[in-house]
């Protein structure tokens, strides 16, 4: 990667990515991040923050030449003390280059940050501080402790007026690590707190990896000290509505590591969902797709649309649509060319497909959103009502005769193409297959019969402790019929219900006390 260098100093931008949340992050912290060349980051900075950086470069804002080299950010460590951190931002600089130095939290609230600034300050260097929320609020907040009006924060890393911090009103906020709980514990007792006072110690705050911990602070050391990393520590009688209040780690799948055996593309608003009910999704692509082996087929097919042959095209997945628009951009066509000709799509994500491209499908199953669920709502041929008695049915190489037969029994002719191959994808690495084997995985989420397939080829099956979520009676039955148990399948055979159906199936587990306890993932992860 090359940075071409401005004739004129650039900027030094100290971001603040708040306390671990990618999603907290403010609008413009977000904007200067993924826009960013060169980054120097500390490492207690969310990975999720971090691998924003870079990710909307342009490369015209950078001078950079058209040569086919690709502009790649710089990340760095932010290495030294605070001094030595800011002569090399300073350098950077003076360079030519924008710099951005990320800092967890918000940057003014940290005494070793605001040394930077200021000696950045000195060296006459222009530079900007943009806030991000504190960790001393946020962790809080999401830990379901409700701070009020008042509170007092103090780190207790380094030096502490113990007797002002332990006659200070309201609750306190203390930033620690486990090594400093149980001087934290007895100093506070010490200066005139009860032993019961309730706190609560919370790890990772703000993320899927959240953990919270409530002790007093007579057992706050042996509760909290196998916690490891930065810890937010709050003390105070408001811990003890933190059942009620507590909402981000209550969620139905908090926690929940969810194998989604698709790729990322195709996984997005899946793994989207997952996140909402607090779950880790991890994508394995489990199939590749492919142009067919011949091309004549499709071009057929293109042909006959145009000339008039077909009444339907039939589109039983977004791959497919995908397909017949890559083959009309190959000859010039547009959304045109479906002039007079009615569109019915096997489920709503396929739709949704078609709707993007400025066509609305006539037929979109109402119940069941598959191929048999479609076939409920199809019409017969009827030679005086349906002027062309064909249709066109684009699919995978690997798809089932259910959907063609269906239709041929209702008297339409069916031209059945190949629109696309599925192949399977390389295995996963080993540590993946590790975790299906031995159960790693707390769920795990099947789109289709070609996704268990070619997961229990690639990976092998999933621990009997896995729960299998299935999208539609044939992906139960494929999965049935290697051996896996089927414990979720939705009424709708869509990607949103089977991850409400999932998160449903989990609160019903543990309102009966049917679910294990947590297993402790972290460190492996």
């Amino acid at each position: 990667m090359s940075r071409a260098r401005k004739h004129t100093t650039g900027r030094i931008l100290f971001v603040g990515s708040g306390p671990g949340d990618p999603a907290l992050l403010t609008v413009r912290a977000r904007e200067v991040l993924t826009q960013a060349v060169l980054a120097f980051t500390d490492p207690d900075v969310d990975r999720g923050v971090v691998a924003l950086i870079g990710t909307a470069i342009d490369p015209e804002a950078h001078g950079e030449t058209a040569d086919g080299e690709e502009l790649v950010a710089d990340i760095r460590p932010a290495l030294g003390d605070p001094a030595e951190v800011a002569k090399t931002l300073v350098a950077e600089a003076r360079n030519g280059h924008d710099v951005v130095r990320v800092v967890s939290g918000d940057p003014l609230t940290t005494d070793s940050v605001i040394a930077e600034v200021n000696a950045v300050a000195r060296a006459h260097v222009q530079f900007e501080a943009l806030p991000g929320l504190s960790s001393g609020t946020a962790v809080p907040a999401y830990a379901g402790l409700a701070l009020g009006s008042g509170h007092t924060e103090a780190d207790v890393r380094g030096e502490v007026d113990w007797a002002s911090l332990a006659a200070a009103p309201g609750p306190l906020v203390l930033h620690a690590t486990s090594g400093h709980l149980a001087e934290t514990a007895s100093a506070l007792v010490e200066h005139g707190l009860a032993p019961q006072t309730p706190v609560a110690v919370t790890v990772r705050g703000t993320t899927r990896q959240q953990r919270t911990v409530e002790a007093t602070l007579a057992t706050l050391n042996e509760s909290a000290s196998e916690l490891v990393g930065p810890l937010v520590v709050t003390v105070g009688k408001i811990v003890g509505q933190r059942a009620k209040m507590s909402w981000w780690e209550s969620r139905a799948l908090y926690g929940w590591t969810v194998l989604v055996p698709r790729t990322k593309d195709q996984a997005a608003e899946m793994s989207e969902r997952l996140v909402t009910h607090g779950a880790i999704p991890m994508e394995v692509p489990t199939i590749a797709v492919e142009p067919p082996r011949s091309p004549a087929q499709m071009e057929r097919a293109v042909k006959g649309l145009v000339d008039g042959r077909y009444q339907w095209v039939v589109f039983t997945s977004t791959n497919a649509v995908k397909a017949v628009w890559e083959k009309f951009a190959e000859f010039g066509l547009d959304a045109r060319a479906f002039s007079g000709v009615k569109i019915a799509c096997v489920g709503e994500a396929t739709a949704d497909k078609v709707r993007s491209f400025g066509i609305k499908p006539e037929l979109v199953p109402k119940g069941e959103q598959s191929s048999l669920g479609l076939l409920d709502e199809f019409a017969d041929y009827d030679e005086i009502f349906d002027p062309v008695n064909r249709i066109l049915l684009p699919r995978a190489d690997i798809a089932t005769e259910t959907l063609a037969e269906g239709l041929r029994e209702r008297g339409w002719e069916i031209d059945d193409v190949t629109a696309y191959r599925t192949v399977r994808a390389a295995p996963p690495p080993a540590e993946t297959r590790e975790m299906i084997k031995t159960g790693g995985f707390d769920a795990v989420l099947f789109t289709s019969s070609s996704t268990v397939r070619n997961l229990v080829g690639i990976a092998g099956k999933p621990h009997a402790r896995t729960i299998v979520a299935c999208i539609g009676p044939k992906t139960a039955e494929t999965a049935t019929e290697f051996g896996l148990r089927v414990d979720v399948q939705p009424e709708t055979a869509q990607v949103g219900p089977l991850v409400e159906a999932l998160a449903e199936h989990a609160s019903r587990l543990r309102a009966e006390g049917l679910l294990p306890p947590p297993r402790k993932k972290s460190r492996r992860r």
